[in-house]
């Protein structure tokens, strides 16, 4: 793991078929599957640390947000710091340290020191998203940068369903600090994996911008207002997205439904739904356009949690897929537009997009239990469908926006998408 020497004269770019290749496949399938097992996978115990803390459903929330946060945070530093150090060494670090925080937080004799854990794996853990897919691109060549990080965004999804799942059922067969134990010790050997596997930077130069040019390159994009509502539907559509997946489990563990971990777990299998549903807006978002696009999964989205208010036990999980379908088709059409629109300025934009998005998923998923504790499920409902309604409207405000020209290309007055 050397923080020098990344460098190498005469960049081979890595092409699909080769053993290098299949190597840094796994790599990418271990990062992503690290890093959001880590990340989300205490959400179907958070009724068993309000148990074992005495805890509201807000506080026991926490455990989410005071990871998401500060992951957040740390993202729009993350790449100034790999824009020093190498791509490589940072994602190698940041799935180490990560790992090992979240096999302590199983050891926490308070409820404070689990959260500093979940804090410092969610400060660890950004380096992932706001590196992988730069490291990715510089890299491999061309045509393989689309199936490398599909393996990326595979291993995440994989990695989300998987942490709940094995969570939820090792919290059944023996206990919560288990089922923690045993998600530290499958991203420790993730993490070890990626460590073993990942291939030497070949693409990277180190580069030495200062941090007040850094800092203007995130004023240059926040001048565009189209982007800083894009921002804004990443940060609403997460956090109405999380809020149902951490309050779903207290209202299905309680009569009449008295699920159990096991079954409550399973209910995240639904984010297969989820990848379908990117797979098919991303398509219609190529055919008829971004502007036009977004709107659609929002209003799937709001629908979804409408249903969600109904009783029959079918109706909610069949109501949570549909919020699943939404939520991705939605986070799908508004991040590609952000790459799009940014031209030279893709890394920052992109970085913001992510800082709203995971803000989203801290700040708001703990304001839910808030609702939840006071207004139980119907007022989460409406809270949640107002949260919807915001985002409809910001998808209907932009949809007329003009498009950027590329200023690569003055002369041609060429339009992309964006």
């Amino acid at each position: 793991m050397q923080i020098s020497g990344e460098v190498m004269d005469g960049p081979l770019l890595i092409q699909i078929g080769t053993a290098e290749y299949r190597r840094l496949s796994i790599a990418m399938v271990m990062a992503g599957f690290s890093t959001f097992s880590l990340l989300y996978s205490v959400q179907p115990l958070l009724p068993e640390f309000a148990n074992a803390f005495h805890l509201s459903a807000q506080s026991a929330s926490l455990a989410v947000s005071l990871a998401t946060g500060p992951m957040a945070v740390g993202i729009l530093v993350a790449s100034w710091i790999a824009d020093r150090f190498g791509r490589r060494t940072v994602l190698m670090y940041s799935l180490i340290l990560a790992a090992l925080s979240g096999s302590l937080a199983a050891l926490a004799p308070a409820w404070e020191t689990l959260l500093v854990f979940r804090c410092i794996a969610g400060l660890a853990l950004a380096g992932v998203p706001a590196v992988a897919m730069t490291y990715v691109a510089e890299e491999v060549t061309p045509a393989a940068i689309g199936p490398a990080l599909g393996l990326y965004i595979a291993g995440s999804a994989i990695g989300g369903m998987i942490g709940r799942l094995g969570v939820s059922m090792a919290a059944e067969w023996l206990d919560w600090r288990w089922a923690l134990a045993a998600m530290g010790l499958f991203s420790t050997s993730a993490a070890a994996i990626f460590c073993l596997t990942v291939p030497q930077s070949k693409g990277f130069v180190p580069t030495r911008r200062s941090l007040s040019a850094f800092i203007g390159a995130y004023r240059t994009v926040l001048a565009d207002k189209v982007l800083v509502a894009l921002y804004a539907c990443g940060f609403l559509t997460m956090g109405i997205f999380v809020t149902v997946y951490n309050y779903a489990p207290f209202r299905l563990g309680a009569p009449p439904y008295q699920l159990s971990h096991s079954e409550i777990g399973a209910i995240f299998l639904l984010y297969i739904v989820g990848s379908a549903s990117s797979a098919l807006f991303g398509k219609l978002a190529g055919r008829i356009g971004v502007r036009s696009a977004l709107g659609w999964p929002v209003v799937m989205l709001l629908v979804g949690l409408l249903l969600t208010a109904a009783e029959p036990l079918w109706l909610i999980i069949t109501a949570i897929g549909v919020v699943t379908a939404g939520f991705f088709g939605a986070h799908t059409v508004a991040s590609s537009w952000v790459t799009r629109r940014a031209f030279g300025n893709r890394g920052h934009a992109s970085a913001l997009y992510l800082f709203a998005y995971y803000a989203g998923s801290s700040s708001l998923g703990s304001v839910g239990g808030v609702v939840w504790d006071r207004f139980g499920w119907p007022g989460l409902v409406i809270a949640t469908m107002a949260v919807g309604g915001l985002v409809l409207a910001l998808a209907l405000a932009i949809a007329g926006s003009k498009p950027l020209q590329d200023p690569r290309q003055p002369k041609l007055g060429q339009e992309l998408p964006g």
